[in-house]
C-alpha cells in the first residue's frame, strides 16, 4: 500500500519470527498481515515484503533444521501463507509438506492448477 515517497520499514528478522510464533493452532497469518502489523508498530505506511518473505523462509528452514536435531524453536511456520492464501513451495518439503501440516491441524487445503490454497483462509487470520 505504500506509494513513492512514503516511509517504509526494512524489517528485522526477529520481528518476523515473533509474529510467526504468535500464531496459535487454528489460526493463520499471511505475509501481508505480518507486514501490516510491523508497519503499524513502526508508525509507517508499509514494510518491505521482499525481505519479510526472505526472513519467513529462513525461519521455516531454521525451524525444520532444529527439529531434525531434536530442538523446537516454537515457530509454526506452516501457518504462514503467501498473500493470496496459497502454500509456500519454498518451505522445507515444499507445499506438499505444508499441506500435510495444515490438514493435520484441521484446515481444508484445495488445489487450483499446480498450487495449493487454504480454503477460506481469511476466516482463520489471526487478529
Amino acid at each position: 500500500g505504500a506509494k513513492t515517497g512514503d516511509e517504509v520499514v526494512l524489517v528485522n528478522p526477529s520481528e518476523v519470527v515473533q509474529m510467526m510464533k504468535k500464531v496459535p493452532k487454528g489460526n493463520l497469518i499471511t505475509i501481508v498481515e505480518i507486514c501490516k502489523k510491523i508497519a503499524k508498530k513502526h508508525k509507517v505506511k508499509a514494510c518491505c515484503s521482499l525481505t519479510t518473505g526472505i526472513f519467513i523462509t529462513i525461519a521455516a528452514n531454521a525451524s525444520e533444521e532444529a527439529a531434525e536435531q531434536g530442538k523446537d524453536l516454537g515457530i509454526p511456520y506452516w501457518r504462514t501463507l503467501k498473500a493470496d492464501g496459497s502454500l509456500n513451495e519454498k518451505y522445507p518439503g515444499g507445499s506438499g509438506a505444508q499441506k500435510e501440516k495444515l490438514e493435520d491441524e484441521g484446515f481444508k487445503v484445495i488445489q487450483k492448477g499446480k498450487r495449493y490454497f487454504v480454503q477460506n483462509y481469511q476466516n482463520f487470520l489471526v487478529s
